[in-house]
């Protein structure tokens, strides 16, 4: 077989330490009927020792000659095979299909486990775009550069808080899991890399916005002029909010603010009708 070259415009690192596979799948623990979806397979060092223990995976893959080798490796019965780019697949019409092809009846949970090494230049989109089926996804292990996993778990007062950080925070409990280190993969990245394990909140401890067009687009909005005062960075939509109510200083910047302040601003601007604008 010939070797395959990591593209660069793929974003491509391939996973090449076992000892970090082996922790990998230790922490995800799969079990036999558990429906579960690897995106950016690549040169399989996941996928084999996942298939080890599952009776069935589905893996997402854009680069058309790794989607051939994975077909040819192994039958359909145990490998489907969805060559697309992850930024345009359907998660939701995968979980159900997934499920099904289990076949067992002592399936653990029907929902979707989602695995992979995901590539940098889309880590942060394909994180947002996953967020639309978090109520369909039992949880989430993903490889991604150290500095964004830094940001998905900063807390209020960190450096790293932002957009990220309170959109992700507000569907899911995320753990850093460990560092991997650039000699980790063929060919080595230049940063840090490291492990996040994402579970979506329960439904008892989970709170929904009233718009969540508002919320998204009320914390994009803050985000965007992070230094500059909450009152300033929102504009006339300042106008709209009671802040003694609301327990928010106008002089606090957006990274002061905890996740249910945020939807506290968007709830309270939904109830007083006003409307997201680009």
């Amino acid at each position: 077989m010939m070797v395959h070259q990591a593209r660069k415009r793929f974003g491509q690192h391939f996973l090449a330490d076992e000892s970090v596979v082996d922790s990998i799948v230790r922490a995800i623990d799969p079990q036999p009927g558990d429906a579960m979806v690897e995106i950016g397979p690549g040169l399989s060092a996941l996928t084999a020792p996942l298939l080890d223990r599952l009776d069935r995976l589905t893996v997402v893959e854009l680069d058309r000659d790794l989607a051939r080798r994975l077909r040819g490796r192994w039958g359909e019965d145990r490998l489907r095979v969805v060559e697309a780019d992850a930024l345009t697949v359907d998660f939701g019409d995968l979980a159900p299909a997934a499920g099904a092809q289990a076949g067992a009846a002592e399936a653990q949970d029907a929902r979707l486990r989602v695995v992979g090494n995901l590539p940098y230049n889309i880590s942060s989109p394909l994180l947002f775009h996953l967020l639309r089926w978090a109520d369909r996804v039992r949880d989430q292990h993903f490889m991604l550069q150290r500095e964004v996993i830094d940001r998905m778990v900063a807390r209020p007062g960190d450096t790293q808080y932002g957009r990220l950080s309170v959109m992700l925070q507000a569907r899911y409990r995320m753990t850093h899991l460990f560092d991997v280190p650039p000699d980790a993969f063929d060919p080595p990245p230049r940063v840090m890399s490291a492990v996040v394990r994402m579970r979506p909140l329960a439904a008892d401890t989970l709170r929904q916005p009233r718009d969540a067009r508002v919320f998204e687009r009320l914390v994009a909005r803050v985000f965007e002029q992070r230094r500059k005062m909450i009152r300033g960075s929102l504009g006339a939509w300042a106008e709209w909010l009671d802040w003694d109510a609301l327990g928010v200083a106008p002089t606090a910047r957006p990274q002061e603010l905890t996740v249910a302040q945020f939807m506290d601003m968007a709830d309270a601007l939904s109830a007083a009708g006003v409307t997201p604008t680009a």
